[in-house]
């Protein structure tokens, strides 16, 4: 099958299987998967024109629901979480494209301070791993989220038996440094998100993973149109997404967020620290080997 604005050929069958395994896995800790599908993209199917950017932003926005539905369905999303997240990063992502373009043209330097941001909050992961006991049981199959307070101050919530707060003002704040990251760099925010609400808020990720593809899926949509309003100025660049490409991985994402949501509960929430901590850890060794071995 031949992929006009990629300008590559490949099987049909390759982009939705490639989709589905890493949204069943990267679901469940509130990831999309988007950015370990670029590198696929780009390093396997030869996708290497800027419009993978609004490709990658095009399947988040087709495969997210899936995962969302799932969450919404079981009762665990917690929907003021999903909205601050969402009014922080929106902003965040417009100011860091205004950034990239007109102050930090080379991006490689700030993408080691990328990495020791992550770094350091993968340690703190593993320190309340260090924490937790091996006996922790897998969640009850049916525990709900009840929001108890509502604010613009703070919300708390009971899921499982407990209760859990946050500030709004803190996670707003860090929420708009996530977009400006993402919109300077392509990161993808839930990478950013989900590890730091569970080290630092201490939110449990059963709940947590529906919010942030909530947010990651609207904040995409808004990614895409950026993209379409820039197209007609840079018309030397290829700044819109490939649709079949995106349907593609669209529909493989969209079947395995809805089947990792769907299994995530009955994943103990240690199994699901880890798989953030390896996320992490990977990523920072990525940007560690592009910063020293890439020359600027």
């Amino acid at each position: 099958m031949y992929f006009p604005t990629a300008g590559i050929e490949v099987s049909p069958l390759i982009p939705p299987l490639a989709s589905f395994a890493v949204s069943f896995f990267m679901s469940m800790g509130g990831l999309s998967g988007a950015f370990l599908l670029v590198p696929f993209q780009m390093s396997v199917l030869g996708y290497t024109n800027t419009s993978v950017s609004a490709t990658s932003q095009l399947y988040n926005v087709f495969s997210n629901p899936g995962g969302v539905f799932r969450y919404w369905r079981e009762e665990r999303m917690v929907w003021p979480l999903a909205w601050v997240i969402l009014l922080g990063t929106i902003p965040g992502i417009l100011i860091g494209a205004l950034v990239r373009v007109y102050w930090l043209p080379d991006a490689r330097p700030f993408k080691l301070f990328v990495a020791l941001v992550l770094f350091c909050i993968g340690v703190q992961l593993l320190r309340d791993l260090r924490r937790v006991r091996s006996g922790v049981a897998v969640p009850a199959p049916r525990p709900v989220v009840r929001i108890v307070e509502q604010n613009h101050h703070r919300v708390r919530y009971q899921y499982d038996g407990r209760e859990y707060t946050f500030s709004v003002p803190v996670l707003l704040l860090f929420c708009v440094g996530v977009g400006v990251v993402g919109g300077i760099y392509g990161i993808g925010g839930g990478a950013l998100i989900a590890p730091f609400l569970v080290s630092v808020f201490g939110l449990p990720i059963h709940t947590v993973a529906g919010a942030t593809l909530c947010a990651t899926c609207l904040a995409a949509g808004v990614g895409v149109g950026f993209y379409t309003l820039l197209a007609p100025f840079f018309p030397h660049l290829t700044l819109l997404p490939d649709w079949r490409m995106a349907l593609l991985l669209g529909m493989g994402g969209l079947c395995g967020m809805y089947l990792g949501a769907r299994c995530q509960k009955y994943v103990p929430a240690r199994a699901l620290k880890w798989m953030l901590v390896l996320v992490l850890l990977g990523t920072v060794l990525a940007y560690g080997i592009e910063f020293f071995t890439v020359r600027p």
